[in-house]
Formats: structure tokens, sequence, C-alpha cells
């Protein structure tokens, strides 16, 4: 017997493929699910489509599955799951078309949503996971919106360095964006921690230059993200003893502090 596998987002949605796809009905297959659709993290990664094995039955054969039948092998080596699912049409250009109606009415919903109660909503729900009960504000400027984080605990949000922040900020600005018409920036704080990190950094710009000075060595600092790198090379641009460049590749690019050239 003839076999196929097909994939879609529902159980359903794969099986009407595969019956599409040799042009027939229900009664004609018998279905074996190979694997369960998944959401993925939040919506967002990881999102897996159902999958399913459909077989051709001979003619006059029902599609009933027989519960003496040992399914296959599925994932892992563990036997597939055997489903019966309503009879199902041959596919024609009018499902097509509800298919279409379907995504514009999910065009429609995320354009009815906004971008940053969605983004809040995220952060919250990451924060809830976390098993931290956090509330956020909305400061908006000229060229972007800081989401400024607040409650206990936030050391967990921000993590070493604020690595954990910078993830969470890039993960807050896919969300926004996906129910925004224009690009959306969004700056992630935690208790003002982006400017403190900042101070931080140009104090150890001013300690630094001051060693390459007065050694005449050039100083290489560790690996840094690229907002924090700026922060070094705008402090120290103006030194006139030292200057500043980064080399190597993301993520281990790193600032070097060198002694200008004219003393």
């Amino acid at each position: 017997m003839s076999k196929i596998v097909a994939t879609g987002k529902t159980i359903e949605d794969a099986v009407a493929q595969g019956l599409a796809r040799w042009g027939v009905s229900q009664d004609r297959v018998s279905v074996q699910v190979l694997s369960q659709p998944s959401r993925g993290f939040l919506g967002l990664f990881g999102v897996k489509e159902a999958k399913v094995e459909l077989t051709l039955l001979p003619d006059g054969a029902g599609g009933e599955l027989s519960g003496k039948e040992v399914p296959p092998a599925g994932m892992h080596g563990v036997p597939a799951k055997e489903v019966q699912i309503a009879h199902a049409p041959i596919m024609t250009q009018e499902p097509a078309a509800t298919s279409m109606e379907a995504v514009d009415a999910e065009v429609d919903a995320l354009e009815g949503k906004d971008p940053y109660q969605e983004a809040i909503a995220f952060l919250i729900e990451t924060g809830q996971a976390m098993g931290l009960d956090i509330s956020v504000e909305i400061e908006k400027g000229k060229d972007y919106t800081t989401l400024q984080i607040s409650g206990a605990g936030l050391g967990l949000m921000i993590g070493r360095r604020g690595q954990t922040l910078d993830a969470l900020q890039y993960l807050t600005n896919i969300v926004a964006n996906r129910y925004s018409n224009s690009y959306l920036r969004i700056i992630l704080d935690a208790e003002n921690f982006r400017d403190r990190r900042r101070k931080t950094l140009e104090d150890l710009a001013d300690r630094l230059a001051g060693r390459v000075q007065k050694t005449r060595k050039e100083i290489v600092l560790e690996p840094m993200p690229a907002a924090e790198r700026k922060v070094i090379h705008a402090k120290l641009q103006s030194h006139g003893v030292v200057k500043t460049y980064s080399k190597g590749e993301e993520p281990n690019r790193r600032v070097v502090i060198t002694p200008s050239r004219a003393k």
C-alpha cells in the first residue's frame, strides 16, 4: 500500500494536505500521528507542526482503523498513535479560499492589539515563569521606548552584566513588532540598570586609560556587546593621550585601549 507523510498546523490540517495530494476522501486512508503540533516558547520559537502518515487502503476497504493493526514506529522508536478523524472532503479551491480568510482574520487580530501592551504582557508572563512578581512602566522617547521593570529579585532578570536583560530585550522587540506596522525600538531596563552599568563602564574606561597613559602599553578588554563598546569609545574619544578601537568577531569583539601616536 502507498504511504505519504504530511504536515500542518493541526492534525486535521495535516490530514487534509495528504488527502489533497492523493485526491481521495478520508474513507480511503488510514491515519497515524507521527508527532503532535507544538506552539513552542510563547508561540515564537520552536514551533512544530503536526505530522501524520497516511496509508492508502485498497479499493473496498474502509477508513476505520483496526484495533489489531500494529502502528509503525514513530519518533524515537515509540509506536505512533492511531487516530480517527472526521471524514475530510477532497480539497478543492474553496478550502484554499477559506484558508486565506483565516490568514486575513489572523492579520486583523494582530493589527487590533497594542504592541507595547503585548510586550508588557510577555514580560509579565516571563517574570511569572521565573517566579517573579513584576510591574512594567512605559517611557516613550523620540527614537525609542523604554520599558522599565520594577519588582523584587530583579537580579534574576538582569543576569550577569545584563546578559539576561539583553536577551529579554531582544525577545521583547520581536513580540512588539509582531503587532506593529512600523518598526519599534524598545529598550528594556530594570531599576535603572542601564544607567548604573554605563557609569561602571565609564569609570572603567577612565581607570584603564590612566594605566595605558602611564605604561604606554595597550590594554585589551574582555568581549562586550556593541552597546557597551560604544560607551567605552564615547568616553575616551576626546582623551588625547589614548585612543580606542575594536577588534575580533561577534560575540567575541573587544575594545582595545592603546597610546596615541602623538604625545
